[in-house]
């Protein structure tokens, strides 16, 4: 009897423990409007608590209020929109309308589009420089990242890249925009001054790597992988692979916690992949599973993370995530 309690006692201990250990748990599900379609990227605006969310299937631009938990505005004429950015600093929100090989851009306040910047095929990413005011947007299928004067919202030219482009960051650390090049599993650095590539990195380890995010105080990037479901750990002087990580399939969007430290990478294949983020590297915490939760984001003030989901219960649906 002794035995069969340690047992019982051992079990139930360990079910809390590994109950414990799950990353996330679903706190709201948000309805969101239209057909259930393909969702892309979101972008926070930590000041208004508004999150903008692309509808890439419907070809429109969701708000919604995180504070309040609904949709403010489901904004029409973003075909095939799929990078997002909201840049408080200019009073501005901006939308790669790649349907329409266009960059829209749209007031912050008032939701109206103030212009539409052409001249690039497939826009995808956008990343912001401050002081010098400039978007770079990587021109997915054009390889390409085109640039527009946040002031004037004129463009400025284009940057070829020699394949693919992924995603878009800025560095603010080392001053420098970082472009995934897809196609030639590589990572490109660009000055944003001077407009001209500075940096060629292949990526050791790579197969078509797209999305990543930038920690710019640890002089990290976290890369995912399409091509061979990998999450790479590169210090951004060398681009030199610390780590390597598999993930689940498909794994594109990627939000970062900088209070937590957390990692979060949003794959395809129907899960969240939680790291924490400590003085030796990347550490695997779990899984969230969730269906074609390719695209994440955080709240940098409630560490709450958002996963929009393209169908459940056939809608389009926007998951508030609680970290354990």
């Amino acid at each position: 009897m002794k035995a069969l309690l340690s047992l019982t006692a051992f079990v139930a201990l360990s079910g809390c423990s590994a109950l414990a250990q799950q990353p996330l748990k679903k706190i709201a599900e948000i309805p969101l409007p239209d057909s259930p379609t393909r969702l892309d990227y979101q972008s926070m605006d930590q000041q208004s608590g508004l999150l903008y969310l692309s509808h890439m299937g419907a070809g429109k631009l969701i708000i919604v209020d995180t504070k309040t938990q609904r949709v403010v505005a489901n904004l029409p004429g973003y075909k095939t929109v799929t990078g997002v950015l909201a840049v408080p600093a200019e009073g501005k929100f901006y939308g790669s309308a790649a349907g329409t090989h266009e960059v829209v851009v749209a007031d912050l306040k008032t939701n109206n589009v103030l212009t539409r910047v052409p001249g690039a095929d497939f826009p995808d990413g956008i990343a912001y420089v401050p002081g010098l005011r400039k978007l770079f947007v990587s021109d997915e299928s054009g390889g390409k990242d085109l640039v527009i004067d946040a002031r004037t919202n004129r463009s400025l030219g284009s940057i070829p890249l020699g394949g693919e482009a992924g995603n878009t960051h800025y560095d603010p650390v080392g001053k420098l925009i970082w472009v995934a090049v897809q196609t030639k599993n590589e990572m490109v650095s660009i000055d944003p001054g001077t407009q001209k590539i500075v940096g060629r990195y292949p990526l050791a380890g790579s197969d078509h790597p797209h999305g990543f995010y930038i920690d710019a105080p640890k002089r990290i990037a976290y890369i995912s992988c399409e091509g061979n479901n990998k999450l790479l750990v590169a210090d951004l002087r060398s681009m030199k692979v610390l780590q390597s990580f598999d993930v689940t399939e498909g794994p594109d969007v990627l939000a970062f916690d900088e209070g937590l430290q957390r990692l979060y990478v949003g794959c395809e294949g129907g899960a969240v992949d939680v790291f924490a983020a400590g003085k030796q590297g990347l550490r695997p915490m779990g899984k969230f599973r969730a269906a074609n939760a390719h695209t994440v984001s955080v709240d940098q003030t409630t560490h709450l993370v958002y996963v929009a989901l393209k169908n459940v219960g056939g809608k389009p649906s926007l998951w508030v995530l609680k970290p354990n």
